[in-house]
C-alpha cells in the first residue's frame, strides 16, 4: 500500500500528474481540485490510495488524507469504483459528502455524474453508519488566479465526461461567480459548473 508519494511535479495532465519519486515517475489520477493545488516543477505532498487489479496498479491521489479517506469509504459500497468514488469527491467536499450521506440528501448525491436515485439509495444505506459526522473545520483549497480557473474547470469537466462544448457552457454560467472573488476556488467553482450542468 502507497499511502502516499511526495516529490517534484513532472507533469499535470486532464486527470492525472506525474510525480518524481527516487528518480521514477509515477503516474497519479487525482480530481481536479487536487491537480489546482499542484504546480510542474514544485514539490508535492499528494495521499494516494493504490487499487490493484489484475492487469494494472492504479494510483488515485488526493489533497488531503480526509478525501483519501472517504474515497476508500465510498469503495466498500456496492456498485461503486473508482472513477466513481472519485467523481463523488471532485463534486463534492468531504464534508458536503458525510452531510448528504447522515441527512440522507439523495438530491445532493445524484448531482454527481454516475449515481442516480437508486445508487444514491445504496450509498446512503451502506455508509450512512460508518461515514461519520461533518467536521467543525473544512481544510482551505488553493485558490487560482482568474485566467487559471477556466482552463481548469474546463478540464475538470471534460475528465468527468462531459463533452468541450457543454464544458465551456458550463465555465460561462459561473463565470459571474469568479467575477466577484479576485482569488476564485477552482473546486468551488467545478462544484459550481456541475450544478449548472445537472440542471440543464
Amino acid at each position: 500500500m502507497i499511502a502516499f508519494v511526495r516529490g517534484p511535479v513532472a507533469a499535470i495532465g486532464v486527470d492525472s500528474a506525474v510525480i518524481e519519486v527516487g528518480g521514477v515517475g509515477l503516474q497519479v489520477y487525482c480530481d481536479p481540485g487536487t491537480l489546482a493545488g499542484l504546480r510542474p516543477g514544485e514539490e508535492a505532498r499528494v495521499a494516494t490510495s493504490m487499487i490493484v487489479r489484475e492487469d494494472s496498479l492504479t494510483l488515485y491521489g488526493f489533497a488531503d488524507d480526509d478525501s483519501k479517506e472517504l474515497f476508500e469509504l465510498l469503495l466498500t459500497a456496492s456498485g461503486v469504483g473508482p472513477k466513481l468514488a472519485q467523481a463523488a469527491l471532485a463534486v463534492l467536499s468531504p464534508d458536503q459528502l458525510r452531510q448528504a450521506v447522515a441527512t440522507e440528501d439523495l438530491v445532493v448525491l445524484v448531482k454527481v455524474p454516475g449515481i442516480g436515485k437508486k445508487g444514491a439509495q445504496r450509498i446512503v444505506l451502506e455508509l450512512k453508519d460508518k461515514i461519520g459526522a461533518p467536521s467543525k473545520t473544512v481544510t482551505g483549497r488553493p485558490l487560482q488566479t482568474q485566467e487559471a480557473w477556466r482552463d481548469q474547470v474546463h478540464a475538470g469537466l471534460v475528465g468527468l465526461g462531459w463533452s468541450p462544448r457543454d464544458a465551456e457552457d458550463a465555465v460561462i454560467a459561473v463565470s459571474p461567480l469568479a467575477a466577484d472573488n479576485p482569488n476564485p476556488s477552482v473546486p468551488d467553482l467545478l462544484r459550481a459548473a456541475l450544478r449548472a450542468l445537472s440542471k440543464a
